[in-house]
């Protein structure tokens, strides 16, 4: 393959690349390309790009727009053969080189680029969330105020014990909602206290405090890769966001802990040349918080994420947003992946 300097850096891609000529002849591919491809990169140079493709007529068209210089880059998807495998959906991005008139070609895989795609819009939904909640709870707190401290006039009023009754109502009803707002407004609030965190130390805190709350029937089984670095970020942020989310699979869990059965697995691994939050990371840490239990039900897969949802009876709904914009403050996101007898949330956080 060619040795020229020019395009060793798309080596350090992710995503499938290819260099080729305007007759669609391959001039270089990155290590992307190998091993998704399963095709030594060597072999393929001079190769033309027009056999990779099952629907060649959408290749060579954009070829012919990439010779003339009619676009600077042109998108299209398309199928690519995956021998001796199927083959696969792929979005393709052609843009037009000046150097010596080569053409760069990258394959982004369909799932990823959907996966890209959902990010953005969880991304943007939960900034919309953010600003909706802390409208709404300043909206909510200051008549809350006024309508606690009526009460209080007012049962210093009365002598009536069966009245009072009624104005004590109001009293704990408006501090069930002060709490309400608090919690809404809490991580808006709080600083971001920037130190080291050992991921590790961090899990073993939230695993004591869950065997505490429910010391039997729940196993919560360590899965931990030690070589994980140290990275910067809020100890108290990381412990509150996957405690939320251990707490949530715990509580999921009351049947299978009922019958001794209930399990939680805490799994930590590092995660290379993976792209989230609209940026390629070079590292990431990849937690997994999986529990055996009954599944998300499907109403409310869509929408887990968003404030005052919850699938429990007597639940705030908040634990999960909460987790969310925790891990969000730290440049990282939350995955879920469910079905009947395992669900899996996933955090990915850059690592330096």
């Amino acid at each position: 393959m060619n040795s020229d300097s020019r395009f060793n850096s798309y080596d350090l891609l992710a995503t499938l690349v290819v260099v080729a000529d305007q007759e669609g002849r391959v001039i270089f591919a990155n290590s992307a390309f190998e091993e998704v491809m399963e095709i030594p990169r060597r072999s393929i140079a001079g190769a033309s790009l027009l056999n990779l493709f099952v629907e060649k007529e959408f290749f060579e068209g954009a070829l012919v727009g990439a010779k003339a210089k009619e676009f600077a880059a042109f998108r299209f998807d398309a199928h690519v053969k995956l021998f001796p495998k199927d083959d696969f959906a792929v979005h393709v991005i052609m843009v037009p080189l000046d150097q010596n008139n080569d053409i760069l070609i990258e394959l982004l895989p369909l799932d990823k680029q959907n996966r890209i795609d959902k990010e953005e819009r969880i991304l943007d939904q939960a900034q919309a969330n953010k600003e909706l909640i802390r409208n709404l709870a300043h909206e909510i707190k200051n008549p809350l105020g006024g309508i606690r401290g009526a009460a209080q006039l007012l049962e210093m009023e009365i002598e009536s014990k069966d009245l009072i009754e009624y104005t004590q109502v109001i009293i704990r009803e408006a501090d069930r909602l002060q709490a309400l707002v608090d919690r809404l407004l809490a991580p808006h609030r709080k600083p971001h206290i920037v130190a080291p965190v050992n991921i590790h130390a961090v899990c073993e805190r939230v695993r004591s405090l869950i065997l505490a709350e429910f010391p039997k029937g729940l196993k919560v089984i360590r899965d931990y890769d030690i070589s994980i670095p140290e990275f910067r970020g809020d100890v108290e942020q990381l412990i509150q966001a996957i405690l939320n989310l251990v707490h949530n699979a715990a509580q999921a869990l009351t049947e299978q802990i009922a019958n001794g059965m209930g399990m939680i697995t805490l799994r930590t691994r590092i995660a290379r040349q993976v792209t989230f939050g609209k940026q390629m990371n070079r590292l990431a840490l990849e937690l997994h918080v999986i529990d055996n239990g009954p599944g998300i039900p499907e109403s409310i897969k869509d929408r887990l994420f968003y404030p005052l949802v919850t699938g429990k009876d007597g639940g705030s709904g908040l634990g999960l947003n909460l987790a969310q914009t925790f891990i969000q403050q730290h440049s990282g996101v939350i995955e879920c992946h469910s079905e009947p007898g395992k669900t899996d949330f996933m955090i990915l956080i850059p690592l330096p």
